[in-house]
């Protein structure tokens, strides 16, 4: 696979995952343990916001393979 199909590929999967990670963030942030407390709400997002990167760190990496000989 050529690296410009990889970065094609890996553009639509990284657009995927941002639109699942937010439905799945927001529809977390409704739980009663987290709403009820503005503190567990803060630290809810932080951790909700920045950990979207830890499962897109290895399909970016995918992307940036060279390609084969």
């Amino acid at each position: 696979m050529t690296i410009r199909t990889r970065k094609f590929l890996g553009t639509i999967l990284l657009l995927v995952l941002a639109a699942v990670w937010a439905l799945l963030g927001m529809a977390l942030a409704q739980m009663p343990w987290i709403a009820e407390s503005g503190w567990r709400q803060a630290i809810y997002y932080v951790v909700a916001g920045m950990g979207w990167v830890l499962p897109a760190m290895p399909i970016v990496s995918w992307m940036q393979r060279p390609d084969r000989a």
